[in-house]
C-alpha cells in the first residue's frame, strides 16, 4: 500500500512541473541566500581563530605594557632571571608588495605550547630557521612573500592566512624595532615561587585570558548584522515555498479524498507527505548550497576587505566546504519546508474524509484564517511598538525588526483587499467593476508573492537609506578629520624633534597625532593627544560640549570622548572621567566617530606629554598651501620615502573605497532579494493561470477578447505591485530608523542622522514594477495565444 501511496503522490509532480520547479527553485534560493552569508561567516570566523591560535591567544594570561604599544626587550630577560616563565612576542604590520601583513615574531624556544606557532615550529629545520631568517607562512602569503621579499620562505598550512612566522630578531630588523617586544604571553606551569611583578617590572600590566579573542569580539556585530540580512532574504523565498505548497495540496485534494476512501490511514498518509517534503527540501538544499558557495565566493573579496579596513583582522581570499555552514544550509531547507507545509498537513490531519474535497478555499484561506492574520499583525505591530519604546540591546532591536517586518508582511492582504474594496465601489462601468473585484479575488493567490515583493521592496529601502545616510555622514566626517593637506610618518626620520623644528618653519601648522591604548571606565580604549589651534576649532563639530570646549582640552582642565565610548559607559557632558592614576578630567564634548569600533579619548598636548612622556608623535598633520613644494623638501632634507608621506586625498580616496567595499555585501543581498519575489510573482502567476481559466472564460464568452484580457492581466500584475510598493515606502523608511537609531548604536556604539533620498525611492519602485511586469509578460502571452477551444472546454467541465 506504501508504494501505491507515494505513487499517487509522486503523479502530481508528474502533471504539475511548473509547480514542482516552482518549489524546488524557490527553496533552492532561499537555501543559497542564507548558506552564502553563512559561509562567508565561517570563512572570517575561522580566520580569526587560526589568527588567534598562532599564539594561542585567549589561552594564557599576558604581561601587556602600562602605557604605549611596545616595551625593553630587557624585561624578558629581568623576568625570566627572577623566575617568571614567559615568552616574548614582536608583532606589527609590514607592507609587501602593496599588501598588509601581520608580521609574528616568537622565541622558538620559549614559545607557548599546544599554539599553531610551536606546532609550525617543530615541523621546521630550527637550525635554517634561526639562521637564513626564514619566514614561515601560509600558501598564499608565501607566494606574495617569495615574490617581494629576499628571505627564504617555508610553506605550512598551521599559519594563519595574512600572518607571516618569524624569529624575533627577524622581526624586529624588519618593523625597524631593535631591542623593542609587544608583549610577554606567560606560560601556563610556572614556579611555586616568583618576585612580584611590581618589584621587577612595575611598568607591565597582567592581562588575564579570558578564552575569546578581540578581533571576534569586535567583528561580532558585523556577522550578526550579515546573518540577519541573511535570514531576511532566507524568509522571502520561503514565501514562494509556502505558496507553492499550499497550491499542490488543494490541487491535490481529489487524490486525497480518494486515498481516503480506499482506507489509508490518515496518520500514514501525512507522514508520507511529510517524507515526500524532506526528499524534495534536501534535493533542493543540495542545489542551494551549490548557488550559496556560488555567491560566496563572489562576495568573500569584499567582505575580506571590508572586516581588514574596519577591524584590521584578516580573512582568508579563498572558500572552504565547511561542514558548519552546509549542515546549516540543509537544515534550514528542511526546516523551512516543513515550516511552509505545517499549516497544510495541520488541516489535513484534522480534516473528515468528506470534507477532504473542499473547494478551493481549502488551500487559499477561509474568512476565519483572514481574521486571525489580521490579528496577528496587530499583536505583532504592537509588540514592535513597545520594543521601540521600551526595549534595549542587540537582540531587542532584532526582535523589533522581525515583529515589524512580519507585522507588515501580515497585514499587507487586508490592507490590498481594502484598498482594492474602495476601488470597486468607485468604479462605475460593469468591466471595471469586475477587474476590481477579480483582482480582490486573486489576493490569496498572490498574497506570498506580494508579501515577498513587499519584505524585499522595505529591505531596499531601508537598506539604502542606511547606506547613503552614512555616506553622506561619513564624507563629512573625513572632511573633519582629515583636515591637514599632508600627513607624514614620524618613524621614518630618525630625530622627531629635528623634523618637528622644519615642519614648524615650513608650514602654516604641525598637529603632532600621539595616541596610548588605555582602559577607560573599564573598556579598551586609546587616548589621544592634540595641539588645539584653528584646524580643530574650525573643523570639528560635536554631538554635545560646552560652549568653549577646545579652550578647556587646550589648558587641561577637560577631555572630549567619542560617542562610542559616551554610550558604553554612560558618559556625558559635565560627568567626570578617570584617564588614569591620579588624573581624572570633566567631558567637555562628545564628538561623532564613525568607522572606529573602540573608545576614544582627546586631551590636550601639553596634559598628553606631561602624562604619558615616553610616547612620542606617530604622525605629523601638516597644514600647508603648498603640499608638493612641501613633501618635496621634506624628501630632500631628510630623505623620507614618499611612501611615508601621504596626502589628504589619498587617504579620503582610501577610507571611501573601504566604506563602499563594506556596503556591497548588502547591496548584493538586496538585489538578489528582490530578484527572488519578482520569481514568486512569476511563478505564483505561472502557477494560478490554469485555475484562472474558469473566471476568466466567461467574459470572453461574452465578447472580451483574448488580447484584452491579457492586458488586464498585466493591467492586475503592475497595479498589486504598484499598490505594494507605495505600502513598502513607510516599511522601509521604518526599517531604516530602527537600523540607525537602535541596531546600529548597539552593534557599534554610534548613531547615524537619518537622511531622505526620494528619487532613490523612485528607482527602486520602478525596478519594482519592471520585475512585476516582466513577471507578468509570459502568463499574459500565453492567455493572449491559447486556443479558443481551451476556453470554450471551461463549459464543458463539470465544476
Amino acid at each position: 500500500m506504501t508504494g501505491a501511496v507515494l505513487e499517487a503522490l509522486a503523479s502530481h509532480w508528474r502533471r504539475n512541473r511548473l509547480q514542482l520547479l516552482t518549489l524546488a527553485l524557490g527553496l533552492a534560493l532561499a537555501t543559497a541566500l542564507w548558506s552564502g552569508v553563512q559561509a562567508i561567516n565561517a570563512e572570517a570566523r575561522a580566520s580569526y581563530d587560526a589568527a588567534a591560535a598562532t599564539l594561542a591567544e585567549g589561552r594564557f594570561h599576558q604581561l601587556m605594557p602600562r602605557e604605549g604599544d611596545s616595551m625593553p626587550q630587557a624585561l624578558f630577560v629581568a623576568l625570566r632571571r627572577a623566575g617568571w616563565l614567559v615568552s616574548p612576542v614582536v608583532e606589527g604590520r609590514l607592507r609587501v608588495g602593496g599588501t598588509a601583513v601581520r608580521l609574528v615574531g616568537v622565541d622558538p624556544l620559549t614559545a607557548p605550547p599546544s599554539s599553531a606557532a610551536s606546532e609550525a615550529l617543530a615541523r621546521t629545520d630550527l637550525n635554517r630557521f634561526l639562521r637564513a631568517e626564514t619566514l614561515v607562512a601560509g600558501p598564499e602569503m608565501a607566494a606574495l612573500l617569495e615574490a617581494n621579499m629576499p628571505n627564504p620562505v617555508l610553506v605550512d598550512q598551521a599559519v594563519a592566512p595574512g600572518s607571516v612566522l618569524a624569529d624575533i630578531g627577524v622581526v624586529q630588523k624588519l618593523l625597524g624595532r631593535a631591542g623593542r617586544i609587544s608583549r610577554l604571553i606567560v606560560l601556563p606551569e610556572q614556579p611555586l615561587r616568583q618576585q612580584p611583578l611590581a618589584d621587577i617590572a612595575p611598568d607591565l600590566v597582567l592581562q588575564r585570558a579570558d578564552g575569546a579573542t578581540d578581533v571576534g569580539r569586535l567583528t561580532d556585530s558585523f556577522h550578526l548584522n550579515l546573518t540577519a540580512f541573511g535570514f531576511l532574504s532566507f524568509a522571502v523565498g520561503i514565501f514562494i515555498v509556502h505558496g507553492a505548497i499550499g497550491l499542490a495540496f488543494e490541487q491535490r485534494r481529489g487524490v486525497i479524498r480518494t486515498l481516503r476512501a480506499l482506507g489509508v490511514p490518515l496518520r500514514r498518509l501525512v507522514v508520507l507527505m511529510i517524507a515526500e517534503l524532506v526528499v524534495l527540501a534536501t534535493l533542493a538544499g543540495a542545489l542551494g548550497i551549490a548557488l550559496g558557495y556560488l555567491i560566496a565566493a563572489l562576495l568573500l573579496p569584499d567582505v575580506a576587505a571590508t572586516i581588514r579596513g574596519l577591524y584590521g583582522a584578516d580573512v582568508a581570499g579563498t572558500l572552504q566546504i565547511r561542514p558548519a555552514w552546509w549542515l546549516s544550509g540543509i537544515a534550514m531547507a528542511l526546516g523551512g519546508a516543513l515550516l511552509a507545509a505545517a499549516s497544510g498537513l495541520w488541516r489535513l490531519a484534522r480534516m473528515p474524509v468528506v470534507a477532504s474535497a473542499g473547494g478551493r478555499a481549502w488551500a487559499l484561506g477561509s474568512g476565519r484564517t483572514r481574521t486571525l492574520q489580521a490579528a496577528a499583525a496587530v499583536v505583532l505591530l504592537a509588540a514592535a511598538g513597545v520594543l521601540a519604546v521600551t526595549g534595549g540591546g542587540l537582540a531587542a532591536g532584532f526582535a523589533l525588526l522581525a515583529c515589524l517586518l512580519l507585522g507588515a508582511a501580515l497585514a499587507l492582504p487586508p490592507c490590498l483587499a481594502a484598498i482594492l474594496r474602495l476601488g470597486e465601489a468607485q468604479a462605475v462601468r460593469a468591466m471595471a467593476q469586475w477587474f476590481w473585484a477579480d483582482t480582490r479575488q486573486q489576493l490569496p493567490g498572490l498574497g506570498l508573492a506580494l508579501m515577498a515583493l513587499l519584505l524585499a521592496m522595505a529591505a531596499n529601502v531601508g537598506v539604502s537609506t542606511m547606506v547613503s545616510s552614512f555616506r553622506l555622514t561619513f564624507v563629512g566626517f573625513l572632511d573633519q578629520r582629515l583636515s591637514a593637506e599632508l600627513y607624514v610618518d614620524a618613524d621614518a626620520v630618525a630625530d622627531r624633534a629635528a623634523l618637528e623644528r622644519f615642519l614648524e618653519a615650513q608650514a602654516d601648522a604641525v598637529l603632532p597625532i600621539m595616541s596610548v591604548e588605555a582602559t577607560l571606565a573599564g573598556l579598551p580604549a586609546e587616548i589621544f593627544g592634540v595641539r588645539v589651534g584653528y584646524t580643530y576649532r574650525e573643523n570639528w563639530r560635536f554631538l554635545d560640549a560646552i560652549p568653549a570646549v577646545w579652550d578647556e582640552i587646550e589648558v587641561g582642565r577637560a577631555v572630549v570622548i567619542n560617542e562610542q565610548l559616551s554610550r558604553r559607559a554612560a558618559l556625558h557632558v559635565g560627568h567626570t572621567l578617570a584617564l588614569g592614576p591620579g588624573l581624572s578630567l570633566p567631558v567637555a564634548g562628545v564628538v561623532g566617530d564613525y568607522g572606529n569600533p573602540i573608545g576614544q579619548a582627546i586631551v590636550g598636548e601639553a596634559l598628553f606629554r606631561q602624562t604619558f612622556p615616553a610616547i612620542e608623535p606617530s604622525r605629523y598633520g601638516v597644514r600647508t598651501g603648498n603640499p608638493q613644494g612641501l613633501r618635496r623638501a621634506l624628501t630632500e632634507a631628510f630623505d623620507v620615502p614618499s611612501a611615508r608621506i601621504i596626502d589628504q586625498a589619498a587617504i579620503k580616496a582610501f577610507s571611501l573605497s573601504v566604506f563602499e567595499r563594506t556596503f556591497s555585501v548588502t547591496d548584493a543581498l538586496n538585489v538578489l532579494t528582490l530578484a527572488v519575489a519578482a520569481f514568486a510573482i512569476l511563478m505564483s502567476l505561472l502557477t494560478l493561470a490554469a485555475m484562472r481559466l474558469p473566471q476568466m472564460a466567461p467574459v470572453w464568452a461574452m465578447g472580451t477578447t483574448q488580447r484584452r484580457l491579457a492586458g488586464l492581466e498585466i493591467l492586475r500584475t503592475v497595479l498589486l505591485a504598484a499598490i505594494t510598493a507605495v505600502l513598502a515606502l513607510p516599511l522601509g523608511l521604518a526599517l531604516a530608523w530602527v537600523l540607525l537609531a537602535i541596531v546600529n548604536v548597539e552593534a557599534f556604539g554610534w548613531r547615524l542622522p537619518m537622511y531622505l533620498f526620494p528619487v532613490e525611492y523612485i528607482r527602486l519602485m520602478l525596478f519594482a514594477l519592471a520585475a512585476a511586469l516582466l513577471a507578468a509578460l509570459w502568463p499574459a502571452w500565453r492567455l493572449s495565444r491559447m486556443e479558443p477551444t481551451g476556453l470554450l472546454r471551461i463549459f464543458a467541465n463539470e465544476r
